[in-house]
């Protein structure tokens, strides 16, 4: 109990881990590359590829629901801009956030003969699953930015934010993807249920609909899920354009700040028996 209510050992723990990111970070970055390289190596678009995937998908999301269903929202100050603005928005990040869920939950257990080297740092192998998935939303945010200023004219001073809004995310991915792959290779299931999850995930949280259009019933739901808090966030910097969901920024920051810290401490305890289980 006191060590959970020491400051100076949660702040030693802090430094760790940001240490230890720092003193890794060329073989880190190294093999960032490769994985995004070989991920489509001998194939003709070659690592176009790692953002075509993505690209596409949100271009059926857009057609089906822009167009077919003709989900029309905005030209009004509540909601100032398209709905196909709105979608991608939360759709952007949601897309990267599943990526590192789903390749974290296999990351150890992908690399066992890695993980088994005495002298390799094994805490860059869940880094290097979130670095190989932001090129994705870089360059799909780009494209959005693109967007919005084709068909509103102007930027947002709001998109300033987006910096410190990606590295709150940046901060929630890397702790998740310590805590998926440390819990992944004791429970062999998790990539299954993560799998699941995010298949419905998509549909609980305000990617395709405004929250005032779900049952009063339901709609501590997406209260409850927080990646709600993370698309809430990202439609302040892109949509809106003003601080909407204010307290959705306040929980996502604590929110990431917590995960990153206890992903990490949950990995570093885990880790030891690693090599007895693989």
């Amino acid at each position: 109990m006191n060590t959970i209510l020491d400051f100076r050992y949660h702040f030693h723990a802090f430094r760790e881990i940001i240490a230890l990111l720092t003193k890794h970070w060329q073989l880190t970055w190294e093999m960032t590359k490769r994985e995004v390289t070989q991920r489509y190596v001998g194939q003709v678009f070659g690592t176009l590829w790692t953002i075509g995937h993505p690209i596409a998908l949100m271009a059926v999301y857009v057609f089906i629901f822009a167009f077919v269903f003709k989900m029309r929202i905005g030209g009004t100050n509540e909601l100032p801009l398209n709905y196909t603005t709105y979608m991608l928005s939360g759709l952007i990040p949601w897309i990267t956030f599943q990526e590192v869920m789903g390749k974290s939950s296999t990351v150890i257990t992908g690399d066992a003969s890695l993980v088994k080297q005495i002298v390799f740092p094994i805490e860059v192998l869940p880094v290097k699953s979130v670095l190989s998935a932001l090129p994705t939303q870089l360059v799909a945010t780009l494209l959005l930015f693109i967007y919005i200023l084709l068909t509103h004219g102007s930027p947002f001073l709001m998109n300033v934010a987006f910096p410190l809004l990606f590295f709150f995310q940046l901060l929630a991915m890397i702790g998740t993807s310590y805590l998926f792959s440390a819990v992944g290779v004791y429970f062999r299931d998790l990539k299954d249920f993560v799998q699941v999850y995010c298949t419905i995930g998509f549909f609980i949280v305000p990617i395709l609909y405004l929250p005032r259009m779900v049952p009063k019933v339901l709609q501590p739901v997406l209260y409850l899920n927080p990646f709600s808090y993370l698309i809430w966030c990202y439609q302040d910097v892109f949509y809106f354009g003003r601080f909407e969901h204010w307290w959705a920024w306040l929980v996502f920051s604590i929110m990431s700040i917590s995960i990153f810290y206890v992903g990490y401490r949950v990995f570093r305890k885990l880790k030891i028996m690693f090599g007895n289980v693989l």
